[in-house]
Parts: C-alpha cells; structure tokens; sequence
C-alpha cells in the first residue's frame, strides 16, 4: 500500500534539472518507496544493503557501473562513497538528466562526499516522514505555510476539523509510512527494532559507540528536552556522559535525521538574545516511544503534553516546507527576560512569527511578545497562534488564531 507524497512533484522538477538526484532522510521514511514507485521500467534498483553489491561497490567500482549500467537508483549511497568519482565521471560524459537517483540516511560523510564529487550535478532533497496531509489522504497539492489569511484560507477549504484525540493519536503513534501502510502493525515492536537497528547500523557507522546502554540512555534524555533550550552540560549530567561525548552524539542525532536544531534569530541589533539553539525530535511517535508514554490519553494528560503538541506543530511546518522542495529561514526568539517567541519564518526578508499554545481560547496575552519584534528593524509580516481552536479568527490587525487543523 503506498501513500501519495507531496514531493512528488517536485522530485519530477529535480529530475528534469539534475544529472542526479539525492534523496536524504532518516531510516525507514519512505525515501526507497517514494523513488520506487516514482521509477519507470528503464531505471535499475540498486541497494548497497546487499552484502555482495557492497563489496563490489566498494572494491571495483568500475565493473560495477558496467554490470549496472545508469539509469540508475542506488539505495544507501553512504556505505559506498567510492562510486561517487565514478558517478561524476558518467554524469560528465553524458550530461542527460535524471541518470541516477540516490539515497542516503546519514547526511555528514555523505554530504561531505557528494560536495567533493558532484557539486553543481546533483539536486538535494530532504524526506520526512508523512505529514497530517499525507496521512489523511488529501489529493490537493499542499503549500509551504505562512500564517496569512489567503493561505489559512485555502487550508480552510481543504481540511477537516481534527479532535483532541484524534491529534494525540496522531502525536503518539508517529510518522514512519510502514505504521500506516499495515494495519497490523505493532508500534511498541517497531519502534524497538527502530532504535536496535539505528544504533547498530548508523551509530557504529557514524562514531565508535562503545557503550550502546549509554548511547540509549542518552536518546531517552535527548528525547525528554524536546521542544526545550538544549543545555549540554543538563544532558551529559543526566545521561551520565561527558559533555563532549554529548556534543559528538548530539551531532549523530542530527546528522542521522533523529533531531532538529531550531536556531534563535539573533542580530548585533540587540545583544540580549539568547544564542542556545531549541531542540526538537523529528517524530513525535519515536519520542513518545522513547519518554515511555504508552497511550494517546496518557500522553495526553502528562506533562510533555505541551512540548510535544509544540514539536508536532514545528515539524508538520519543516514538512510543508521541505516536501515542496523549499529551505525555508526558520528561527524562535528569545531574550535574556526570557521572553520568547516560538516561530518565526523569514521569507523575502519579513519575519512572521508564531506561537504554538494548547488551548481552545486563544488570547491576546498569547501574542503579547510580537511588538519587540520591531526593534529588530525588519518588515513584520502577519502571525498567528497555532492552537486547538475550531475556527480561524483574528486576535489583532494581521494576527490569526489558527486551528492546528489548519497547518
């Protein structure tokens, strides 16, 4: 069973554009499934998870490009970096596009290799996993969010009003396809192997994890600060590792497509901002797996209740964004009087921020931190609060209270 992504289309425009394509993301995705589906007959699949095409890969990569002649799609590209000259040389000597298309799960050693080969040849696109639109089976294309009236307005028509449970489901159970495309599934089970596989697989790959309870003690910290300041030396006390050995597997984490960083926008305009990054998990499935939340009611009621809605929230903005084939600049704001914006999303140089609140009764209080964005001397475009209220409707001039139904 496969669900219709929204990258989609703009997989067909990097294609058209590119000799290759890089399809990057955490395990398990979609990334193989999406490019799968999305191939046609003359395209052979590829995956370096096979023992014997590794070695080849790896030790003769001539003769594998003469047994796999391109078009091509090679699954995990990062076990064997050293096709990717050879990938260079065949892009040069026939500049037609769409010649291979690649995957990756760990994005450091591979992004390093790809910027060293194929710079200037090769289309990057970052996979999460499904968003709500995904998951909801909503044919329409879906555009990156801005909280304006005319795109609210659009979601409006579109979009169905969501519950309080059934947005907890939606938080608790996560969004890896393989949890949606079976009905039988096991989530407790799956997110188990999930992590095995991760830290045997990745992690080794990535850093000499010698102590794996470590390693997994240290997740569950990092997983229990999401949607908080990251402060290194709380999380290496915690995890009972030092702080360096924090900052490294901190990095893994990223770099594997496990957590975002959400920078604070800071400008030498005001020198009270704070500079420590906001930590989020990118599935809020395997975060509540990992905190030990056992249902969507429990979660609910519990205290990462509100942390959890507010990483939720973020991501399912990142996925509009990212899966429409966009970037995006985004930023929280902070001083040093704690004073604190969640969101704000630059876009041809104006600032629109948000806030994320779990309540039905949004308040003017609840955007009462958005006038000291005019001392940053940047045009304020319109903001909103994002919460679980049923309908869109204005606060201030150009500021909305908007349904989370709505993102």
């Amino acid at each position: 069973m496969y669900t219709k992504r929204t990258l989609e289309n703009y997989i067909d425009k990097a294609t058209n554009q590119f000799p290759a394509l890089l399809l990057i993301g955490a395990r398990q995705v979609g990334k193989t499934t999406l490019l799968k589906h999305l191939s046609t007959d003359k395209r052979t699949y590829i995956t370096l998870d096979d023992p014997d095409i590794l070695n080849l890969a790896k030790n003769d990569p001539a003769l594998f490009f003469k047994r796999f002649p391109p078009p091509l799609l090679i699954d995990e590209i990062q076990y064997a970096p050293e096709l990717l000259p050879y990938i260079k040389i065949l892009i040069d000597s026939n500049r037609q596009s769409g010649t291979f298309w690649l995957t990756g799960s760990q994005q450091f050693h591979l992004m390093k290799g790809v910027s060293e080969s194929l710079a200037g040849r090769v289309g990057i696109i970052n996979l999460l996993g499904l968003s709500k639109h995904e998951i909801m089976n909503k044919k329409q294309n879906y555009n990156s969010f801005l909280p304006t009236l005319d795109e609210i307005g659009k979601r409006d028509i579109i979009n169905k009003k969501i519950s309080l449970k059934e947005l907890y489901q939606l938080i608790w159970r996560g969004s890896y396809p393989a949890l949606y495309n079976s009905g039988n599934i096991d989530k407790e089970l799956f997110y188990s192997s999930y992590i095995q596989t991760y830290i045997q697989r990745d992690v080794r790959d990535l850093a000499k994890v010698g102590d794996e309870t470590a390693f997994l003690r240290f997740i569950k910290a990092t997983a229990a600060r999401t949607g908080g300041l990251l402060n290194m030396s709380d999380l290496a006390r915690d995890a009972d590792i030092a702080p360096n050995t924090a900052k490294s597997w901190l990095s893994i984490l990223k770099t594997s497509g496990i957590i975002y960083l959400l920078e604070p926008y800071y400008t030498n305009v005001s020198k009270r901002l704070v500079k420590s990054p906001k930590l989020y998990f990118l599935d809020t499935g395997l975060c509540s797996y990992l905190t030990g939340w056992s249902s969507p009611e429990t979660l609910e009621l519990g205290a990462m209740s509100g942390a959890m809605l507010e990483t939720w929230i973020l991501i399912e903005i990142l996925k509009s964004y990212w899966h429409n084939g966009k970037n995006g600049s985004f930023y929280y704001y902070r001083d040093k009087d704690s004073n604190e914006i969640d969101l704000l999303i630059e876009i041809d140089g104006t600032i629109y921020p948000i806030e994320f609140k779990k309540t039905a009764s949004p308040r003017k209080e609840h955007i009462k931190h958005f006038h000291l964005l005019q001392k940053l001397n940047m045009p304020i475009g319109s903001g909103g609060v994002i919460c679980l209220c049923d309908n869109y409707l204005p606060l201030e001039e150009n500021i909305w209270s908007i349904p989370v139904s709505l993102i």
